[in-house]
């Protein structure tokens, strides 16, 4: 299994690095049961219930950085997991990543953005 780093994607030091201001979202995965009179009951389901996703975005990256940190993700084409530590955590998860966007904003500068999965698997 492939870890998103800059070891092993090969960019420059730091390049993986996302900017600031990453969203993490939470959805729960909640069944729920409504009743005709209007109470509802809810319960969380499955073990791993609380997957989580991460908007991404990287700027300002050389033309060589963007190309590896892209050649990383077509290599998993979105079915592929890879290792990842959150920025505030220190521990490594499994995420997909099925979609990024690349912009070229001047010459040899380059921004992605890219949401990444949470999956759970042995």
């Amino acid at each position: 299994m492939a870890t998103f780093d800059d070891s092993t994607v090969g960019t420059s030091t730091g390049a993986t690095t996302p900017d600031f201001r990453a969203r993490r979202k939470s959805q729960p995965q909640v069944r729920s049961a409504k009743f005709g009179d209007g109470y509802e009951q809810r319960i969380t389901f499955g073990i791993n219930q609380d997957p989580k996703t991460w908007d991404l975005r990287w700027s300002a990256l050389s033309n060589s950085d963007a190309d590896l940190i892209e050649t990383f993700f077509e290599a998993r084409n979105g079915v592929e997991p890879f290792d990842w530590s959150p920025i505030d955590d220190s521990d490594t998860y499994k995420f997909l990543c099925r979609s990024w966007e690349r912009e070229h904003q001047y010459a040899d500068i380059n921004v992605i953005t890219a949401t990444f999965e949470e999956v759970f698997e042995p």
